[in-house]
């Protein structure tokens, strides 16, 4: 039997997606949170934006991961983690160590170089192969080439989230420090956060994004999706001008907290496939 494993940063919260769930821990007002076990997206928000505190996560150790590798092992099922992107976090890398303790070569781990509900999408997929009869190999192999042809652009209230937290540099968070500059960021093909440009206010930010869809060639056979943190203002508006484009939105999705931790509330985006 083949089975699929997600961490928290995937944000994927559909059971029937995977079988096995890691959680980041989120610390936050010095109290110590298991991402999609003891907090919730709702909690999360209200306490980053009642706070004064900056959040910080932390990576699961390899230890974490060798007791689920090891009941696959024994069982004789193989199993696919779609990890958070290694240019992100040390997850990648934890899990690695730790299929190496088990010794088994039928666990594959994908380093999405993404993250958030990029992953989902990915699950998304794995499970349809699955239907279709594939090998985890072959599973592997595939999602392995899709992932180099996911798309994300978003829009953020600051990048000092990102800058606190070592994703963004301190010159590209220089970006958001002007009054009503609006800075737009994507995840690169490396799995990199990176500021790709600003705007002056959100009306131009929003048709910046929508000009970077259209410069795209999208693969409408998989779903194009937009994203959120706290507050859907902003996403409804992005939302309505990408449909007066042409484009078909087929959710909503919120980011959690441990990507929401690293991007802060007021983000909007929207992600998508490229042919």
């Amino acid at each position: 039997m083949i089975k699929i494993m997600v961490d928290s940063a995937s944000d994927c919260r559909d059971k029937a997606l995977y079988d096995l769930f890691i959680p980041m821990t989120v610390n936050l007002n010095e109290k110590e949170y298991r991402d999609g076990i003891d907090l919730d997206n709702d909690t999360f928000y209200s306490l980053l934006t009642s706070s004064q505190d900056f959040p910080r996560t932390s990576q699961p150790s390899p230890e974490d991961f060798r007791l689920p590798f090891e009941q696959v092992k024994e069982t004789g099922d193989e199993l696919i983690y779609f990890c958070l992107s290694s240019a992100l976090s040390g997850t990648y890398q934890s899990a690695t160590l730790a299929r190496e303790m088990v010794d088994y070569n039928g666990i594959h781990i994908i380093d999405t170089r993404t993250a958030s509900h990029m992953i989902g999408l990915l699950t998304q997929y794995a499970r349809q192969r699955m239907e279709a009869g594939d090998t985890a190999t072959e599973i592997a192999e595939k999602c392995e080439a899709l992932k180099s042809r996911i798309r994300v652009y978003a829009g953020v209230d600051t990048l000092e989230y990102l800058r606190r937290g070592g994703r963004i540099g301190k010159a590209s968070a220089m970006l958001g420090t002007m009054a009503n500059v609006k800075p737009l960021i994507t995840v690169s093909r490396d799995g990199e956060v990176e500021a790709v440009g600003k705007a002056l206010g959100i009306p131009r930010a929003l048709q910046t994004i929508v000009d970077k869809v259209k410069s795209d060639d999208i693969d409408l056979a998989y779903p194009i999706c937009s994203l959120y943190t706290y507050g859907e203002e902003n996403t409804l508006r992005l939302e309505k001008k990408l449909t007066a484009a042409g484009y078909s939105i087929a959710d909503r999705l919120q980011v959690g907290s441990t990507i929401g931790t690293h991007v802060g509330p007021g983000v909007y985006g929207v992600f998508y496939v490229t042919k």
